[in-house]
């Protein structure tokens, strides 16, 4: 198993404690803090594969934290999931809005959460190698992607795009005109072993129209999304 770095936050120390070993004992190295400000610098300097983050701390709370960190470039190709007892469904589109990629709700028995892991770290690692293998530049319209470097370039301007929108994108521009179903965007995006919520798509294509114009991707009422060409 690749050495995967695990970044654990949140504010109750047996929280950190029991999640820590557990993930440790299945061999991933692992990193603690109880407040996302430490989370930000930590993050910064030894960029973890995944990070698990609370919503509810002190000083600065886990949405503004994972909005700090998809401001990082170097956290490009991190995955964030949230693991937090908020389960409202406005938790959950916030938690997405800020660009995490999976909401776990507390509490979870160890051997769900190390499922979930895996998969979020499977699901990196498919899209790690999809990008070794496919050509690294698109070119459609007045958008370039570089998928070698998670970049996406609009009239020569470059744009910010957290992980998920970025796989959306890439898979949306692909494939130009055609409609892909919620469950291919599922299937593609988040992977069939990931659970994520039934909003989570939707949020996903307005933060997309907001960056890249709303008449680049339309929706096929009932079906799907599909680029226009």
């Amino acid at each position: 198993m690749e050495n995967y770095k695990i970044l654990i936050v949140d504010d109750e120390p047996d929280i950190l404690e029991f999640i820590g070993y557990n993930l440790a004992k299945d061999g991933y190295e692992i990193l603690k803090t109880n407040n996302g400000k430490e989370a930000v610098s930590i993050a910064r300097e030894q960029v973890p594969h995944l990070i698990l983050l609370d919503v509810m701390m002190p000083e600065m709370d886990g949405i503004e934290t994972c909005e700090q960190l998809r401001n990082l470039r170097e956290l490009d190709n991190c995955i964030i999931a949230f693991l937090t007892a908020r389960g409202e469904d406005y938790s959950q589109i916030a938690g997405f809005d800020a660009g995490g990629d999976d909401y776990i709700i507390k509490p979870v028995k160890p051997k769900v959460l190390m499922s979930r892991v895996k998969a979020l770290l499977k699901r990196q690692g498919k899209l790690n190698e999809q990008l070794k293998t496919d050509d690294r530049l698109i070119y459609i319209k007045d958008i370039i992607i570089d998928r070698d470097k998670f970049v996406v370039t609009k009239d020569n301007n470059e744009l910010f795009l957290p992980k998920k929108e970025f796989e959306l994108l890439n898979l949306l521009i692909t494939k130009p005109n055609k409609v892909f179903t919620r469950e291919e965007i599922f299937q593609s995006v988040w992977g069939d072993d990931i659970v994520v919520g039934d909003r989570t798509i939707d949020v996903h294509i307005r933060k997309l129209r907001e960056k890249i114009g709303e008449e680049y991707i339309k929706t096929v009422k009932g079906v799907g999304y599909k680029f226009v060409n």
